[in-house]
């Protein structure tokens, strides 16, 4: 059926409704009260006593005996008939007002569709849907055409010192192939320069050299690259790497969000949401791809028919009331090296993890403290690569660089 036909088949069912409902109104109206239908009645039969009589059918004790029965019904439904009359029927506003609302309703109604419905969309049954989504997985461009489709990710400026090293790193490389600290090296820092290809194809030597030693945090690894390379697609090369990853470590949270990111892209929200749902309830909030899910789980779980409700943001944590008792029981050396050991965590962790802008923030600030001037303008060269492009989310990192000495 065509758009014109529903709108016309629609507004047609819907003027008949509500005509069939102002005709109700309409009849109830003017009906005739009950009581009267009853007086009308009674007469009927008081008349028939009388021809009953003079015919001969009934005699004159019998026909006193109905005459009275007959009059007293009479004076209950005359008395009735006092009371409907008393009562009075609907003020003709009030039918005219129920009238319009009828209207309304059908017009609202026709809207409301238009609004959240969708019309002109064919029945679409769930083997149609699996076919469908089996159909866009198949479909699929390659990883190389992603990558020419992609937009190119913003360049990172970064400092030239830093640039030159890993031209350096690059030409090392490139003459020893099989240095898998050198390919290790590579993926990372080309990753950190937006160079998203370069990078997973150095993750891809990574674990050929590695062999059957390769974990699953390798082959996630890759496949993470390889989507970031493809603009946010997942290719038909990125997705067997992001299953072996699950293979080797179902609890893998880099292979469940982009396996889930695939299922989201191929038409099954279902299975987006049965990945997602549980990494957001895990609490990783330093994860990369937390706002991520935060910001599309809804919407998920609408496509998928699911009700859900997107929990509150909790922030980023801080030291636990543990950590703070601990402390304070603490020789200064002491303290001093529970500070130097949690600042180590949420470096080893914002390397390894990512972060929000606050945690790189306070790693830089945490160094300044600490007096380690060094880590903290390396700190703020990752952060710069980590946020290159948004200016709004460097912008506390950098007041951070600022206060340690170390932006310029």
């Amino acid at each position: 059926m065509v758009l014109w036909e529903f709108w016309i088949t629609a507004a047609v069912i819907t003027a008949l409704v509500a005509v069939l409902m102002l005709l109700a109104l309409r009849s109830r109206h003017g009906a005739e009260p009950s009581a009267e239908h009853d007086l009308q009645v009674y007469r009927d039969q008081m008349k028939e006593v009388e021809r009953d009589l003079s015919r001969g059918i009934i005699g004159a004790e019998e026909a006193g005996r109905l005459r009275a029965e007959v009059a007293r019904r009479v004076l209950d439904a005359d008395r009735a008939a006092a009371r409907e009359a008393k009562a009075g029927a609907a003020p003709r506003w009030a039918t005219l007002s129920a009238s319009l609302a009828v209207l309304l309703l059908g017009l609202g109604a026709l809207a409301l569709y238009d609004r959240l419905g969708a019309p002109g969309y064919a029945d679409l049954p769930m083997a149609e849907r699996l076919a469908a989504s089996r159909q866009a997985m198949h479909d699929r461009p390659s990883q190389a055409q992603m990558e020419a489709e992609a937009p190119k990710p913003p360049a990172v400026k970064a400092d030239p010192k830093y640039l030159a090293l890993i031209a350096q790193l690059r030409a090392a490389v490139k003459d020893r192939p099989d240095d898998l600290q050198g390919q290790r090296l590579l993926a990372e820092n080309e990753a950190r320069l937006n160079h998203y290809d370069a990078a997973w194809k150095a993750q891809a030597q990574v674990i050929r050299l590695e062999g059957a030693k390769a974990t699953a945090k390798d082959y996630a690894l890759q496949g993470e690259l390889m989507v970031l390379a493809a603009g946010g697609r997942v290719s038909p090369q990125a997705d067997p790497l992001l299953a072996e990853a699950l293979k080797r470590d179902p609890k893998n949270a880099t292979a469940r969000f982009f396996t889930g990111l695939l299922y989201e892209q191929v038409g099954r929200p279902d299975l987006t949401f049965q990945l997602w749902q549980p990494l957001l309830s895990e609490g990783q909030k330093a994860a990369p791809w937390t706002a991520a899910i935060r910001g599309q789980i809804e919407a998920v779980a609408q496509a998928a028919g699911i009700n859900y409700q997107l929990p509150p943001d909790q922030g980023t944590a801080g030291p636990t009331a543990g950590d703070m008792a601990a402390a304070a029981t603490m020789s200064p050396a002491e303290r001093q090296q529970m500070i130097r050991g949690m600042v180590e965590q949420l470096s080893t962790r914002l390397e390894t993890q990512g972060g929000s802008p606050a945690e790189w923030a306070q790693l830089i600030k945490a160094y300044g403290v600490l007096g380690e001037t060094d880590k903290a303008k390396a700190t703020w060269l990752k952060a710069q690569a980590a946020f290159a492009g948004d200016a709004e989310k460097l912008a506390p990192v950098r007041a951070a660089a600022d206060a340690a000495g170390v932006a310029g």
